[in-house]
């Protein structure tokens, strides 16, 4: 399945993505407003890496619906 998303706001070019499998685990902040389209309104911010974790300690994302 190929993906690709939205450069930006008003932007008509994609950003074609290539699926990895997760090695770290990263805290991030982010802003809890969304968009209908839910996409966040504001950029995630790195906060620090958890060496304490495995990403199968971690729950993923899922698709908004």
């Amino acid at each position: 399945m190929d993906w690709s998303f939205s450069a930006g706001w008003g932007s008509r070019e994609t950003l074609n993505v290539a699926l990895i499998r997760p090695e770290l685990v990263a805290e991030v902040g982010v802003d809890v407003a969304r968009g209908a389209s839910g996409r966040w309104h504001h950029p995630a911010r790195w906060n620090r890496a958890r060496p304490d974790l495995f990403p199968d300690d971690v729950t993923r994302f899922s698709s908004p619906e």
